[in-house]
């Protein structure tokens, strides 16, 4: 197996285990520190995607029977980061006030019905028209 991508393994398991680590501490932080933890959060996702592409392309430079192996690994940390990523989307907007989040909810649908309304009085203008023709 190449140095390198052994080199950027190790760099990613770390700084993997590190935002494992901030996910898990923000998650009872107040509204700013929150904010604060989940944009370092967001750089270190961000390095953790360039280090995965640096061993996909490490990985690609090598013989064929090596490749396979390393792969299998890509998929694991790819499949790792996504859960990561899904952990911050979580913390960031899963901690919303539920009484807030049926009221946005309502707000939407109350101008979905107004648009709904519009367009069924246009297109009954359109049909009376068109049969008066």
């Amino acid at each position: 197996m190449s140095e390198v991508f052994e080199g950027y393994e190790r760099q990613y398991c770390e700084l993997s285990a590190n935002l494992s680590k901030k996910c898990m501490a923000s998650g009872a932080l107040h509204i700013e520190k929150k904010k604060q933890k989940l944009s370092d959060i967001k750089v270190g996702l961000d390095e953790a995607e360039a280090l995965i592409q640096k061993m996909d392309f490490e990985a690609r430079s090598l013989q064929p029977n090596v490749k396979v192996m390393l792969f299998a690994k890509l998929r694991e940390y790819k499949s790792n980061l996504n859960k990561l990523k899904n952990e911050v989307k979580r913390i960031a907007f899963g901690n919303l006030n539920p009484s807030v989040r049926d009221e946005l909810l309502e707000s939407g649908m109350v101008d979905a019905f107004i648009a709904l309304s519009d367009q069924r009085s246009r297109l009954m203008m359109t049909t009376a028209v068109e049969l008066k023709q």
